[in-house]
């Protein structure tokens, strides 16, 4: 299908006739001679003189004409550039079927806490969570992942996409306290679930992991899962880490010290069953093939179709014919010892 990009530039076109016709150039022939403008003396052999240059006269119009369409041609040319025509190709059809899966990852000051071990050598929380997230978004062929991060308030790293990849990595770039060091629960679920509202009811899920309590933000976890509730959002809740005094390193000296730490189970339960989701503890891998098995279980949604043009642009055509017209001019300028008419 043909189309113009710029199709309004379209109005240039008469711009020359406009001109022309308000700001005449030629001088009018009907009009009075004055005094000084009148011939004098005539020429004794007028009538052969006329007949030995109407030969000239005929190539000159024929000339005039010849200039003036090929200006015509060029204006006419560049317009054309300016609209940007373009040739959309056949649409295509996109459907997929999944779920809508919106991640929601705690990076509190916490997550820096020691309290894992990985082939023998002590990782913090959120090393953890960047390999279980990891292996569990690139076993999700098909389904529309998002990302959202939050501290002392929640954040959308990446709306819902097919591009798992991107979203791996996105969350591997992610740190500690780029956030904030508090932890707003409510603010992350209502955040995910203005992103998530729009979407087919039964594919709606939001997976929140946290290893603490709620300490900050403007939304109680409570209400926002009430919200979640009314927009039939399934809420799966996962707790991250361990109770009491684990070890955690002092970004002071480098050393490591123990400090107390907690994890509001009954909130995570609470905002899971509301919501019609689970909760579990995130220990190792087997917490979320739990959730694999979950969310497997429901039944896929399928996707809008989608009309995708894909534009092939052609103001190179106009573009070159245009300038093949201004090398036409210039030789036949040149011709002429530097006019055109």
């Amino acid at each position: 299908m043909f189309s113009f990009h710029w199709i309004y530039f379209g109005l240039l076109l008469p711009l020359p006739l406009l001109v022309w016709w308000f700001f005449p150039i030629a001088p009018d022939k009907n009009a009075p001679l004055d005094e000084d403008s009148q011939t004098a003396l005539l020429h004794p052999a007028l009538q052969r003189l006329e007949k030995a240059f109407s030969g000239h006269y005929k190539v000159a119009a024929s000339g005039y004409w010849l200039s003036l369409s090929l200006l015509s041609l060029l204006w006419i040319m560049l317009v054309l550039t300016l609209m940007q025509p373009q040739w959309l190709r056949p649409h295509t059809e996109v459907k997929t079927r999944g779920y809508d899966l919106m991640l929601a990852v705690d990076l509190s000051r916490s997550m820096l806490a020691l309290d894992f071990t990985v082939q023998g050598q002590r990782v913090n929380r959120l090393q953890v969570v960047k390999g279980v997230v990891g292996r569990f978004i690139s076993q999700r062929q098909g389904d529309r992942i998002g990302l959202i991060v939050f501290g002392d308030s929640a954040y959308l790293q990446s709306p819902l996409t097919l591009d798992g990849e991107a979203v791996r990595k996105m969350l591997d770039n992610a740190a500690p306290r780029i956030a904030g060091d508090g932890t707003s629960i409510g603010d992350a679920v209502g955040l995910a679930v203005k992103k998530l509202r729009e979407r087919p009811a039964s594919s709606r899920i939001l997976i929140l992991l946290t290893d603490g309590e709620n300490t900050a933000g403007s939304l109680p976890p409570e209400q926002a899962a009430q919200l979640a509730a009314q927009y039939q959002i399934r809420i799966y809740t996962i707790g991250v880490g361990s109770y009491g005094e684990v070890p955690f390193p002092d970004e002071a000296t480098g050393r490591i010290t123990m400090e107390e730490m907690s994890l509001d189970e009954n909130l995570l339960k609470k905002v899971a069953e509301q919501t019609g989701g689970a909760y579990f503890r995130a220990t190792d891998a087997q917490a979320l093939e739990q959730i694999y098995e979950e969310i497997n279980q429901l039944e896929k949604t399928e996707a809008e179709s989608r009309t995708v043009l894909i534009p092939e642009p052609l103001f190179r055509i106009p573009l070159g014919v245009a300038l093949l017209t201004l090398l036409a001019l210039a030789w036949l300028a040149n011709r002429r010892g530097g006019y055109l008419c």
